[in-house]
């Protein structure tokens, strides 16, 4: 096994070669004298002249081959530029050998800041082993007794450049209706932008989603957003209502109008009136029920069971749905006029595992709302996540979305005897991922409406869209992680399939 050292050069080494009475060797010919390592890069802030002579004196004292990694920082503590330094040193010392390396990070040379992005690398991105050294205690294995998400670095550098795209001109800041969609990734950014911009436009909605990922929790923002705030917003679950009441419900009914209609009962459309309807789960309506949704939406009327006097309404519609309406127009499941009715303007959730950088605010806003709901219970204790725990949610691939987020937080807080939930606590408070038998890309039936076309066009955009979204914004990033040869042809091909940049 290749073993090798990257560390800072600090002070402490340069002085070394003539003040060694005061300083000693200084920590890296200590870890090079120490131990034994096939090669060392050294990243250097310093001028040339300066290094060289300390090169020359650390080579005399030790058989390691030395490479020095000129770097210029704008300043000592410049924490986004000691990041990109210290990747492009490890990537450097690793080279193609990353199985057959075994590395080690200095944490004594240097800065603080040099040592705390030595730290979260070590512990995320480019597992290692962290050291340090001193006159009094040689060289010895840092004990660092927690583990650092992977994603903090990430977010902590990405703060002042969303700030600065926040309030840069034509960026509106967030509309407080929205403020209750908690995110920071692009992919959420680019979903509340356009629903925003529909929202004080009166045509209706479809909101297309798999389960858990905040269906009506998006509609309620666009009811506050639009003109209808101050009217009735009405949520109504299709696929909880009996196929048998289904019309009663939403249309209402005349008394005596069948078997049990004791009394006239308004629906939930007249109920709207003046605000929004939301239909959740629309695709579970029945065949009847969507022919006289069809007739409402077209004449702006409903007629209650048991009635032939019509009732003018106005209401917004906003419907949701986890399935894929074009699949069940397919097959005949669900009218294809009603659905082009409804998709005026489709806003499409990702799943949470799409939502790069949303993982870790979320676990945090959502353990806010488990302890604010417990706490008037019985001998209640404020909860906190221990590391371990932590980074065990965050390599969950969570298939049901925040909704089993937010219910896997409730588990565990139950299991936990203490104020800290442990990562056992999580384990056992996270269910079972099912195995999924949906056919993918390369498994779907031919004809019925297949259209290689539109299918390269699917896989593109959501590739493309990852890519933008996981480099942030970086092209020349974006391009590496699809494998294109440069920001120019990704570029391209965001124009062709029309994927925002």
């Amino acid at each position: 096994m290749r073993k090798v050292l990257v560390a800072w050069i600090g002070k402490t080494d340069l002085r070394a070669p003539t003040e060694s009475e005061a300083v000693g060797i200084g920590p890296i010919a200590q870890a090079l004298t120490g131990r034994s390592f096939d090669e060392a890069f050294l990243l250097s802030d310093y001028d040339d002249k300066v290094v060289q002579p300390y090169v020359k004196w650390l080579t005399g004292r030790c058989s390691t081959r030395i490479e020095v990694v000129p770097e210029k920082l704008s300043g000592p503590t410049q924490f986004g530029e000691i990041y990109e330094a210290a990747v492009r040193g490890i990537e450097r010392a690793l080279g193609d050998r990353l199985r057959e390396t075994a590395l080690s990070l200095h944490l004594s040379p240097g800065t603080p800041a040099m040592a705390a992005v030595w730290i979260i690398l070590g512990k995320t991105r480019f597992p290692a082993e962290l050291i340090e050294s001193s006159r009094e205690h040689g060289v010895r294995t840092a004990s660092v007794p927690f583990d650092i998400s992977a994603e903090f670095l990430p977010d902590l550098l990405r703060e002042p450049d969303e700030r600065l795209r926040l309030v840069s001109p034509g960026e509106a800041p967030l509309a407080p209706e929205f403020a209750d969609i908690v995110h920071k990734s692009r992919v959420m950014d680019r979903l509340i932008q356009r629903a925003r911009r529909v929202a004080i436009r009166n045509v209706p909605v479809l909101i297309e989603g798999e389960s858990g990922t905040g269906k009506e929790l998006l509609a309620r923002a666009i009811h506050r957003a639009s003109p209808r705030k101050d009217s009735p917003f009405i949520a109504v679950n299709c696929g909880a209502i009996p196929a048998e009441l289904v019309e009663s419900e939403l249309f209402g009914h005349e008394k005596g109008a069948f078997t049990g209609a004791t009394q006239q009962r308004t629906g939930h459309f007249e109920a709207a009136d003046g605000g929004t309807l939301f239909l959740d789960e629309l695709g579970e309506l029945p065949g009847p029920a969507q022919v006289k949704l069809l007739r409402t939406l077209q004449e702006g009327e409903v007629v209650r069971l048991g009635s032939s006097k019509p009732t003018k309404v106005d209401v917004r519609i906003i419907a949701a749905t986890n399935r894929t309406l074009t699949e069940e127009i397919a097959s005949g499941r669900f009218r294809e006029d009603l659905f082009y009715r409804l998709a005026v303007a489709v806003l499409k959730i990702p799943p949470l595992r799409e939502r790069s950088g949303d993982l870790g605010i979320l676990i945090d806003h959502l353990m806010a709302q488990v302890n604010r709901e417990a706490a008037g219970e019985p001998g209640f204790k404020e909860k906190r996540l221990s590391s371990g725990a932590r980074n065990l949610l965050l390599t969950h691939p969570w298939p049901g979305n925040v909704r089993e987020l937010l219910n896997t937080l409730r588990r565990a807080a139950i299991w936990s005897d203490g104020a800290a939930i442990s990562s056992e606590d999580v384990r056992e408070a996270l269910l079972p991922v099912a195995v999924t038998t949906r056919p993918e890309v390369l498994g779907r039936p031919l004809g019925s409406g297949f259209n290689l076309s539109e299918l390269l066009k699917e896989v593109a955009c959501h590739y493309l869209g990852r890519a933008m979204d996981e480099a942030h914004g970086n092209k020349t990033k974006a391009a590496e992680l699809v494998g294109l040869p440069s920001y120019q042809t990704l570029t391209n091909w965001l124009v062709k399939y029309e994927v925002q940049s």
